[in-house]
């Protein structure tokens, strides 16, 4: 018998060339199979407020407020304070929101009454009283606020004074308007009352005319 030729052994392939190959086949085999998100979020139109009004002035501070029951300043709340004119009646209000939150911290009117003062021992900051409405109730508060620069509490304080008195004017022109306006109205007043007097002066004494005629006329 003849002698069976030697067959070679094929050497085993090692585990990593096994993985090898199977995740080259998983690449190229497309089971068409799609996956559908398990929660679908639907877009959200966000409002904040503030879109009829104009930005003034947008800058980052820190806002305190005063505690009447504890006696001392309390953190507010750390985010960017803004100014922000209505594009229609032209008003003017403060807005400040906490930085991660967008809580509100601050809401209120700048008003011609609103009247910025140096904080003591510290020209970054400025204090100031107003009727807020932060927590929605209107309260009349103190606050004070702390800016990174010297200059930037400057311009701050510098605006809100400059908006403040704008107002005053404001309001004074009309007054005065107004005090023209009753002053006038006054006076044709007088003048109509003497009028009504005199026509009826008149009246009168033409009645008084036409009684002596006819009292004169004999009698036929």
């Amino acid at each position: 018998m003849a002698d069976k030729e030697p067959v070679a052994e094929r050497p085993e392939a090692t585990v990593e060339e096994e993985d090898a190959s199977a995740a080259a086949a998983g690449e190229e085999e497309d089971t068409g199979a799609q996956v559908a998100p398990i929660v679908r979020l639907e877009e959200v139109a966000v409002t904040t407020g503030e879109e009829d009004e104009d930005v003034l002035l947008d800058m980052k501070a820190k806002l305190y407020r005063f505690d009447k029951e504890g006696n001392q300043w309390k953190e507010r709340g750390t985010g960017a304070v803004k100014l922000l004119k209505h594009k229609e009646n032209g008003k003017v209000r403060l807005v400040m929101r906490q930085a991660k939150t967008l809580k509100i911290c601050a809401n209120h009117l700048v008003v011609s009454t609103t009247k910025m003062q140096e904080h003591a021992g510290s020209d970054k900051s400025c204090v100031w009283h107003a009727a807020d409405f932060a927590d929605g109730e209107l309260k009349e508060e103190m606050f004070a606020i702390r800016f990174g620069s010297v200059e930037n509490c400057k311009k701050f304080k510098d605006l809100v004074e400059e908006i403040s008195e704008s107002l005053t004017k404001k309001e004074d022109k009309e007054s005065e308007d107004g005090s023209s306006t009753a002053g006038l109205l006054e006076k044709l007043t007088v003048s109509e009352t003497k009028s009504d007097e005199s026509a009826k002066e008149e009246t009168t004494e033409s009645g008084k005319e036409t009684e002596t005629k006819v009292a004169a006329k004999p009698l036929e």
